[in-house]
């Protein structure tokens, strides 16, 4: 289907996660409860409801029964409730489990599942509630009336590579609202610009990333048990490298397993895919994978920087939620139940806005004071630190932890700030240690049985691009790239790249060039956060583009 040129809506919520599901879903409830009318118009750019969804995932269920009192529980797609919480040290030959959970990391009473799933049956729940979801439609510009947003458009399309109209060509409907509400998840590409036009990260904190692999597989009965869950420590990873490792035992047995590593290590040839394969051949996580056979692979990155990289959440006309706001709380690295309490409470203030036909900036704050009174201030501020202290390595980070426990956060430095994942890249000639492959020689030669290379990974996400549309993944200054990225840092985006986008190609004269295969874009947006010199830009692709995730 198609939008005619221009349409109005009351509110428009761009991005079908479980912050804007919960948006439209708490904000038609109450519009119901109070007898008022408004068109709620939700947009997502994927070919359906979680097609770009991926989260591990362990979800604290009570806010869904906030959000929908009227449904019976057990109706809710989670997989599996946790009955076995354990955090493990990794060797390449042995494992030791804790006899303790770290502070934050219990599970008890939470929930294995898929994220996508949830959000399918949510889109369902705000469909029956008369909220008006569209898929398959990208958004790649934000509207401005007397310098506020207006709206949104959506993307051009019938493009060819160099933005020449082709036969098909369709332009973008622009979507008119009262208020626009941005629910995109990490890294969104209109909230980047949002920030960055009316300065809403003044005073606060970088924020910084997290890249997670994540495949699924089928395994064995007895290999694993539902609801069985591990967090590991260690192996792969190094001092200087912050992240771990997740086994999720789900129903009909199967088993999730990912590797999250964040994105302010140092080394420039460091690959998270091909650490995520080298952690599974561990003799802990092998034995749990014996047999299986892998089902479904998608990578996604999620924002860390906690609750001093949050950044001003409105402005005149919108509202900022979710990943999108960078509300995950650490360590425990959770962020679904606050991405739906931010929805529930942007809700709230979007339905009083309406009521009083005021939805100026001034109006638009009481977002801010319901955050401050709720659970994401309660649950996010006591570790506002947190990941920051880790900047300069998990002995050091550790340290600063322990701190922070005992002084109610603040540790004994009070705030500390961060730097941006791009600036901690070093260059080739500043490298201490051994680079990757130098580290793991001998262990990149995946068997396609328990490990895989990135082409056999990315077969399994289902992802597709139309050929013919702009290159979605831009150079900013190629001879400077060229120059600066690939001369001295040795073209980075080659290996952190989770689905092997960036190829550096050399020719018979020597000459170097980064060559982009867009077509297989899982849409993490690493690139747009990692580049040395922030040297390349995630641009949304034509909608309906991009991973096809089923149980992600």
């Amino acid at each position: 289907m198609s939008f005619p040129d221009t349409i109005s809506t009351d509110v428009l919520i761009i991005g079908g996660g479980p912050s804007g599901l919960a948006t439209s879903i708490h904000l038609a409830d109450i519009l119901k409860q109070r007898g008022q009318n408004a068109r709620i118009l939700l947009i997502e750019k994927g070919l359906s409801v979680g097609s770009h969804i991926l989260s591990g995932a362990i979800i604290k269920p009570s806010v869904f029964k906030e959000l929908l009192p009227e449904v019976d529980f057990s109706e809710i797609p989670f997989n599996a409730r946790v009955t076995k919480d354990k955090t493990v040290l990794l060797t390449e030959k042995m494992s030791i489990s804790l006899p303790f959970h770290l502070p934050y990391m219990s599970n008890s009473g939470n929930y294995a599942a898929s994220l996508g799933q949830i959000c399918r049956y949510l889109a369902v729940k705000a469909e029956e509630k008369g909220v008006e979801i569209y898929t398959g439609f990208a958004i790649d510009e934000l509207l401005y009336k007397e310098g506020k947003v207006a709206g949104a458009k959506t993307k051009d399309t019938g493009l060819d590579h160099h933005g020449n109209q082709l036969e098909n060509f369709q332009a973008g409907t622009r979507i008119e609202a009262r208020i626009t509400i941005l629910a995109e998840g990490t890294r969104g590409s209109l909230t980047k610009t949002l920030i960055k036009k009316f300065n809403l990260d003044y005073g606060r904190n970088e924020q910084v990333y997290s890249l997670g692999c994540k495949e699924v597989w089928s395994v064995p009965e007895g290999n694993i048990k539902a609801g069985q869950i591990y967090h590991t420590m260690g192996f792969p990873l190094d001092n200087d490298e912050f992240g771990g490792g997740f086994i999720y035992g789900l129903n009909d047995n199967k088993v999730a397993v990912g590797l999250v590593v964040g994105l302010d290590y140092q080394d420039p040839s460091f690959d998270v895919h091909d650490a995520f394969q080298i952690w599974k051949t561990s003799s802990f996580v092998s034995k749990i994978l014996k047999g299986g056979k892998l089902v479904e692979y998608g990578a996604k990155t999620l924002p860390e920087g906690g609750y001093y990289a949050v950044p001003k959440l409105f402005t005149d006309n919108a509202l900022i939620v979710g990943d999108s706001a960078g509300l995950v709380v650490m360590p425990a690295l959770k962020g679904i139940h606050l991405a739906v309490r931010s929805g529930m409470l942007a809700a709230r203030t979007t339905a009083d806005a309406l009521s009083n036909n005021d939805t100026s900036e001034n109006a638009l704050q009481q977002y801010e004071t319901l955050i401050n009174n709720s659970d994401i201030h309660k649950e996010m501020y006591p570790v506002r630190n947190f990941r920051q202290g880790f900047a300069k390595g998990l002995i050091a980070g550790g340290l600063h932890f322990g701190t922070q426990l005992i002084t109610g956060g603040a540790g004994f430095f009070g705030r500390l700030r961060s730097h941006a994942d791009y600036k901690t890249t070093l260059k080739l000639s500043e490298l201490k240690k051994k680079p990757f492959k130098e580290r793991f020689k001998g262990k990149l030669e995946f068997d396609k049985i328990l490990t895989f290379d990135k082409s056999t990974d990315v077969y399994h996400s289902g992802v597709y691009h139309d050929e013919q549309q702009v290159v979605h993944l831009q150079i900013n200054d190629k001879e400077k790239f060229n120059t600066v990225n690939i001369d001295q840092y040795g073209a980075p985006e080659q290996f952190y790249c989770s689905s092997e986008v960036y190829e550096l190609h050399i020719n018979k004269a020597g000459k170097k060039e980064l060559r982009i295969h867009a077509e297989n874009c899982m849409h993490c947006k690493t690139c747009d956060i990692k580049s040395p010199g922030e040297g390349i830009t995630w641009n949304v692709p034509n909608g309906g583009n991009g991973p096809d995730f089923q149980n992600m």
